[in-house]
């Protein structure tokens, strides 16, 4: 395959051609009466017109033929893509996923599109306020479809086999300790190249945007300049039999047909774009002294909601990094939060829940769900020696946090067969240590 070319930048204002067609982006307007080699003008609006300049999002795409050329939506089978929030009666246990089943391409062809199934979630499309999280396990890639979300983004996170990402913007290929965002209404198809797995955050109603830095300063965390948008790239290809968009629309899935690629964008410029990012390139920030510092300085993406500093969602990893911190039990703590907290394992074992926790599978506290190390953990970081250490080495765990009391679908907590029943047994040991005749040591 062709090396692929990207641009660097969070949010900025892009301008792309391909190369073949040089002098294809109009110059000094954006909808001349006749576009260079007689492209199409086509706005894509991620925001309200009249939002505010920071907030405003849209790209001019210059295209051979417009989006508008297809033949009717109708509906079709959701498969167990879902926003039905009231399949099943609320769990407010912890919950553990062993890994989700990846379907062999021996015993039946599956795709991205069909191959999405909702764990669990919260809101509605329609209000535009809430959000999804899906994981994807397939095995063939996309022929002559794309998929299309009208409802809202969708943050990407492969876990197993690379992607590679066809959208109207350009191509990008995604791996595991990787991320990319598709932002709504944004068409794009997914190759892969063996059994491949991953999870997918999708909010309604908000863009991901990089974390205010308050007293770190200017640098930290994920820094603009190592998220990557595609070039632009296209396809002037006519489908006799028929190119299928699959639109994802108030939670249900339509399609349609139309007799040419949808990627058939020569030129484009704006700042509402496709990106990805590599997880290598966060810089950590942590404790040097004592205690923990919340894990909210590990945020790489959020989308903010209307309330001033609560998240519809946040994507938080826990990268390797250098444990240091004296006197303090080092591990994360025992917990109760408003929030709920979904979490996934790319690679490696998470330091809290080394043996039941992992890659590929998922794990649940709901709001105010007490959860914390399991005993092991516990037991051996009581007494460990407190001496500089490697912390996370060779793993990469994330969380998707929410503000939105989240809902387990039936797929997820029957369909699926992945649930561990056992997962409230890895606290069951913890024990006593209360010693009512305790005395401060003498110094």
């Amino acid at each position: 395959m062709a090396q692929l070319f990207y641009m660097s930048g969070f949010g900025n204002e892009f301008s792309s051609e391909d190369p073949r067609c040089p002098g294809s982006l109009p110059e000094g307007q954006n909808n001349p009466q006749v576009c260079p080699y007689g492209l199409y003008a086509e706005q894509l609006s991620g925001s309200a017109f009249t939002c505010p300049r920071p907030a405003n999002k849209r790209s001019w795409l210059y295209r051979i033929l417009p989006s508008v050329k297809h033949k009717p939506f109708t509906a079709v089978p959701c498969g167990n893509l879902t926003e039905n929030w009231n399949e099943v009666e609320p769990d407010p246990n912890q919950l553990r996923w062993l890994p989700f089943t990846i379907p062999k391409s021996t015993e039946k062809k599956v795709d991205f599109v069909a191959g999405l199934h909702t764990v669990c979630g919260a809101g509605d499309a329609k209000s535009r306020n809430g959000i999804g999280i899906h994981m994807y396990t397939c095995n063939t890639s996309m022929v002559d479809r794309c998929f299309n979300n009208s409802d809202g983004d969708f943050l990407i996170v492969p876990q197993q086999g690379e992607i590679l990402i066809t959208t109207e913007f350009g191509k990008m290929m995604v791996e595991p300790n990787e991320i990319c965002v598709i932002q709504q209404g944004m068409r794009f198809s997914v190759d892969v190249f063996g059994e491949t797995r991953g999870y997918i955050l999708e909010v309604y109603g908000a863009h991901f945007e990089l974390p205010d830095l308050g007293p770190i300063g200017a640098n930290g965390l994920a820094n603009p300049r190592d998220f990557l948008c595609p070039v632009a790239w296209y396809e002037d290809r006519n489908v006799s039999t028929g190119y299928t968009i699959i639109n994802k629309y108030q939670g249900k899935l339509f399609a349609c047909q139309q007799d040419f690629s949808p990627f058939n964008v020569v030129a484009w410029h704006g700042n509402y774009t496709p990106y990805k990012y590599n997880l290598k390139n966060f810089m950590v920030i942590n404790c040097v002294a004592f205690d923990h510092a919340d894990p909210s300085i590990f945020t790489v993406l959020t989308a903010k909601s209307t309330r001033p500093g609560v998240a519809i969602a946040d994507f938080v990893i826990f990268p390797p990094r250098w444990g240091v911190a004296d006197h303090t039990f080092r591990p994360p703590y025992y917990h109760r939060n408003c929030m709920s907290e979904f979490m996934g394992l790319i690679k490696g074992h998470y330091e809290a829940k080394e043996e039941g926790f992992q890659p590929g599978g998922a794990s649940l506290h709901s709001i105010m769900t007490p959860h914390g190390p399991d005993v092991d953990c516990f037991e051996k970081n009581s007494t460990a020696e407190l001496k500089p250490e490697r912390v996370a080495e060779g793993t990469m765990a994330f969380m998707f946090e929410s503000s939105f009391s989240m809902a387990v679908t039936k797929w997820g907590l029957q369909t699926c067969q992945r649930l561990d029943k056992s997962y409230y047994q890895c606290w069951e040991p913890l024990r006593s240590h209360f010693n009512p005749n305790w005395k401060p040591s003498k110094k």
